[in-house]
């Protein structure tokens, strides 16, 4: 087992990835590297020579799923001789196109080969020693398994490693190389996982696999990534790390803020200002934290948000004296990681962070080059990889001794990942503090008193107007808000009250013990609006975002309860069933129609039409035509109140 460095035990971790001189990594002193800004790119260009002279036979190699090429590059790098590289999507091809198929470039002489694998054969191909690639791997994702499960391997671009494996049968090479994300391991109870490796041991491969970061190998972005190595001789031994607290020399991991420091930010590409409702609070955040900053835990007076709502990018600026956290492939406005500067990094930087050199050109707009940038291995990584198996499965001595990781040794980027975050969050509460818990009070315990009109969009976003058909009242008072909607043109009758309040045993951000909410007739205008018109204040008063994050995410216990009582109606309506979901009646969990119907006091014939009539109103509800991993006849509603905006993603979908 590997031993605990003193490395490990630094806190806080302000001082640990300290620029270190080219003797702390003895594979960059053999290439002649001194580590700085770009470092990486001229080590890659130092093993492009050292691969010249010292292995003397092509080893042609297989590119699948080939994406902007980092992979490859690296291996190239290392003497691989990249014969063709296999991509479906055109973007992702031209930028191989782009780095490929001239003398000097990147990765000279390799072939693009633009085509769905489903459909390719390989039957022009000469031997083949060695297969690289990484089947798209969302479908076993976190964004898949938070929204509900994943399908893993039920999912068509889950099984495309059937794809990867046709090509091993068929070609035999000597050794392949197969990357994904390491929650690949745990979905569906293993169960692709388990068909994964029996089917590359039927191929007639020894298997060794690691869940490795890439900080660890010199990249400056923490990224973790599950690596498969088959080979035909003998079990492949993974390289010790390079830098960090498990590498022999304890060599710091390589910092952000020294990967870019010499990049101009006055690029051709666009406004690097964050705009938006939230951009505001990026301002405040400190680097290495996320919006987690603006929470109850963390003691924040004004918390915007409830504790783990969000995805850890959100709103996650980056600490210049370490590696940053994944670079997504795809996110939204307020996707991590930022700049340190409160700003987006730039194309150029992004390259740094993922280790793609300077030179190397990627084909697209910017959310074009983003999503490459976000969907590659890190180069870096790729040639610490490459020298080893060029050693192990080749037969040819690397630039300098590759220590080795024999299969008890235990990595620390997990411990070391809790301690960070344990350092961060220590770092916000002490800043917090500073921050004056009499503002929200303040802000609090002013008497506001005001009406005003609005209408509600196709999207449920509340929007004030002149003449709007709706009449909002609100009042906030110390110890009780109100909010009362009327509609034009309807007489005040067959109303309804809710009572919101905090679940016993939870707290909440009002300094108050009660919320009510009026609608003087009921309809699905009104009863939507009354809500949006609650979820305003909570943003005007600057005592959180929405709903949700007063509520706190579904999957974990709500703090709010809420009571829904109507006037005038007979109890056998429809709003009586909505009634039950205001109450948090068949919310929060996945139910069959059965359960449902349970819930509801209906029959399952009913369900479907009550799953509509709540998508009218506002609510997320979900079945297996928005998430295709809930089983057919299934339902979720996430939340016992209206959530959904224009900005939804589950706005654009059909039950």
């Amino acid at each position: 087992m590997s031993v605990i460095s003193p490395y490990q035990q630094r806190l806080p971790f302000d001082d640990v990835a300290t620029e270190p001189g080219p003797a702390d990594v003895p594979l960059l002193e053999a290439l002649g590297v001194d580590q700085g800004p770009a470092w990486p790119d001229r080590f890659g260009e130092s093993l492009r020579n050292w691969a010249r002279h010292h292995v003397s036979r092509p080893i042609t190699t297989l590119s699948l799923f080939s994406g902007a090429g980092g992979l490859d590059l690296g291996f190239h790098d290392a003497g691989f001789c990249i014969h063709s590289m296999v991509e479906l999507l055109p973007q992702f091809a031209a930028t191989l196109q782009a780095n490929s198929g001239f003398a000097g470039a990147p990765l000279e002489s390799a072939r693009v080969v633009c085509q769905d694998i489903r459909t390719y054969k390989g039957l022009d191909l000469p031997k083949i020693d060695f297969v690289l690639g990484g089947p798209p791997c969302q479908t076993f994702s976190a964004a898949g398994r938070r929204s509900h499960g994943v399908m893993g391997a039920d999912d068509p671009r889950g099984a495309l490693f059937l794809e990867y494996l046709r090509l091993l049968e068929l070609l035999q090479p000597e050794a392949f190389l197969f990357e994904n994300v390491y929650g690949i391991i745990g979905a569906q109870g293993g169960r692709p996982w388990r068909l994964i490796l029996e089917s590359f041991k039927s191929a007639g491969y020894d298997l060794s696999y690691r869940i490795l970061d890439t900080a660890d190998y010199g990249v400056p972005q923490h990224r973790e990534r599950l690596i498969i190595v088959g080979t035909t001789r003998r079990p492949f031994e993974f390289p010790r790390p390079t830098h960090g607290p498990d590498s022999p020399t304890v060599a710091p991991h390589f910092a952000a803020g020294t990967a870019i420091e010499d990049l101009r930010t006055a690029t051709p590409n666009g406004d690097l200002s964050v705009r938006g409702r939230y951009a505001h609070l990026l301002n405040e955040i400190p680097p290495g934290l996320n919006y987690s900053y603006f929470t109850e835990k963390l003691g924040h007076p004004r918390p915007v948000f409830a504790w783990r709502s969000k995805f850890s990018d959100f709103l996650y600026k980056a600490d210049p004296k370490m590696p940053v956290r994944t670079i997504k492939a795809q996110g939204g406005q307020y996707t991590g990681p930022f700049h340190w500067d409160s700003r987006r990094f730039t194309l150029d930087e992004l390259k740094r962070l993922q280790t793609f050199p300077d030179s190397f050109r990627i084909h697209g707009n910017n959310q074009v080059v983003i999503h490459q940038i976000g969907n590659s291995v890190p180069p870096q990584l790729a040639r610490i990889l490459a020298i080893a198996i060029v050693e192990q499965v080749f037969g040819i001595s690397p630039p300098a001794p590759l220590p080795k990781l024999s299969p008890s040794d235990q990595l620390s980027f997990r411990k070391l990942k809790r301690l960070r975050t344990e350092s961060y969050e220590d770092k916000a509460k002490q800043g917090i503090r500073s921050i004056s818990a009499s503002l929200c009070l303040a802000d609090a315990q002013r008497r506001v008193a005001h009406t005003y009109e609005a209408s509600l969009s196709s999207g449920f976003d509340l929007m004030p107007t002149d003449h709007g058909p709706l009449l909002i009242s609100e009042e906030m008072t110390l110890t009780e808000w109100r909010f009362v909607v009327a509609q034009r043109g309807l007489p005040v009758a067959n109303g309804f009250r809710i009572i919101v309040s905090p679940r016993a045993g939870a707290s909440w951000a009002l300094p108050i013990s009660r919320v009510e909410l009026r609608g003087e007739s009921i309809t699905e205008e009104v009863f939507t609006a009354v809500w949006k018109a609650f979820e305003r204040a909570l943003a005007q008063q600057g005592v959180k975002a929405d709903l949700v994050q007063l509520n706190g995410y579904y999957q974990y216990p709500p703090a709010l309860r809420a009571r829904m009582s109507l006037e005038g109606l007979d109890s056998t309506t429809q709003w009586r069933i909505v009634s039950h979901v205001v109450e948090g009646r068949g919310v929060r969990r996945l139910l069959s129609t059965a359960s449902l119907a349970l819930a509801w006091e209906v029959t399952p014939d009913e369900v479907g039409d009550l799953c509509h009539l709540l998508r009218t109103l506002g609510y997320e509800v979900r079945n297996t035509n928005t998430n295709p991993q809930i089983p057919e006849g299934h339902y979720l509603v996430p939340y016992a109140f209206p959530t959904l905006t224009g900005m939804s993603v589950q706005l654009r979908k059909q039950l």
